[in-house]
């Protein structure tokens, strides 16, 4: 069966959560920062079941912190984690080079914030030709205009903005998928 290319594939996604560090978070509305991180986490989990990988990214964590626990909990041991202080993962040292070894071209993205770090990762991993996924809503900004004007200019150079739901579902496809019934139990 042919799908459309811009559907989401176990075999071609990697997913990387920006700078989802609880010292940044604090700093976001209180709401979204919930919303962001509980998202993050059902995907996070989802990843962890379909076998497609997690890669972290933490923002100068000398003074920002590490990772929420409730992410870092239900990793694999082998995830990487990679620090930066560019605001573009992509800045960070060995993370173009670890997607590329993936083999995957289409990349989620969730995290903090959008107007910065997420938006730079966007638009620079779509330059490498990777076909961007931002979930609208397991990523936040301080200011929700930052967060509204961030996902329109990643939509207008050409990134997908998605929701949470939309990445799982696309990534079983069919309620007969083996693991349907513990995904569908990722939704809140």
């Amino acid at each position: 069966m042919t799908t459309h290319p811009n559907l989401l594939s176990v075999k071609n996604s990697l997913l990387i959560v920006v700078d989802l560090q609880t010292k940044l978070s604090a700093a976001m509305s209180e709401s979204d920062a919930e919303l962001m991180t509980a998202n993050s986490r059902s995907l996070v989990e989802a990843a962890g079941l379909l076998g497609i990988p997690v890669l972290l990214t933490e923002q100068y964590p000398k003074g920002l912190g590490s990772t929420d626990t409730t992410i870092t909990d239900i990793l694999s041991e082998d995830t990487l984690i990679f620090d930066k202080t560019g605001f573009s993962c992509c800045a960070a040292e060995g993370f173009t080079d670890t997607v590329a070894s993936t083999d995957r071209k289409q990349i989620i993205l969730v995290g903090q914030e959008a107007h910065v770090c997420v938006l730079q990762t966007a638009l620079e991993l779509m330059q490498f030709g990777y076909q961007v996924h931002v979930v609208e809503d397991a990523i936040c900004s301080r200011k929700a205009e930052h967060k509204f004007y961030a996902l329109q200019r990643m939509q207008q150079q050409g990134a997908t903005i998605t929701n949470y739901e939309s990445v799982l579902f696309e990534w079983v496809k069919d309620s007969t998928h083996p693991e349907f019934k513990k995904i569908s139990g990722l939704l809140h």
